[in-house]
């Protein structure tokens, strides 16, 4: 199960009718721009490596919003690429910060389990409200609570395999204007599906390239 460093993300066909996600070709990466989704100036070009954006910050501006089946094929991979990652680590490595302040690999794994929770379940009051206020969470202090510094990851890889079958079935079944739906975010404003589609396939690649990342750096 264990791949090469530069071996890590893939992409799950889009066509695939199965709600389990599967893996084909390589995915490319997309130079977005951080998960804020307000919108932003052109990016200035990057002179050196910042391991906080691995895969480049995410801009709703420059964001393409209307490849919803490669958006939902990066979804669909992300458990499957995220075991990847984290295979075979120990306790400890899974204790190491991903960078020098950074949130550790096990918190990591836990906070994508607590975003993309918050995520499906936003989409959903999109899909069946007209224009819901969602509450936002702070996820910082999330990602700082025990459970999350010190639970076994396995109980959040659970969680994301079963979660990301449901809202895989959920994105592919949207139609027309449906991705024209949207929430409200206090701090963020507007959000439409195509939005969020694209913003959580930038967060899927950005966390699981944390972990390559520091495994490259690291030679593990």
């Amino acid at each position: 199960m264990c791949r090469g460093p530069l071996q890590f993300w893939r992409t799950a066909p889009a066509c695939r009718s199965s709600t389990a996600p599967a893996l084909s070709a390589f995915s490319t990466p997309v130079y977005l721009a951080g998960m804020s989704t307000a919108t932003a100036a052109p990016a200035t070009p990057v002179t050196e490596f910042d391991p906080r954006y691995p895969v480049g910050r995410f801009r709703r501006a420059e964001a393409n919003l209307t490849d919803h089946p490669t958006h939902i094929a990066t979804i669909a991979a992300l458990p499957e690429n995220l075991r990847a990652a984290i295979d075979r680590l120990s306790d400890a490595q899974l204790d190491t910060p991903y960078r020098e302040g950074g949130w550790t690999v096990r918190q990591l794994v836990h906070h994508l389990a607590d975003s993309h929770v918050n995520s499906y379940v936003r989409m959903r009051l999109a899909l069946t409200e007209d224009w819901p206020t969602i509450k936002p969470y702070d996820e910082k202090l999330w990602a700082d609570l025990s459970d999350a510094r010190t639970a076994p990851i396995d109980l959040s890889l659970q969680i994301l395999e079963g979660l990301h079958a449901r809202w895989v079935l959920l994105l592919r079944s949207l139609q027309g204007d449906q991705w024209q739906r949207g929430y409200v975010h206090p701090e963020n404003g507007r959000q439409t599906l195509a939005e969020a589609a694209a913003l959580y396939a930038w967060h899927c690649r950005h966390h699981v390239a944390h972990i390559t990342e520091l495994r490259k750096r690291s030679g593990w």
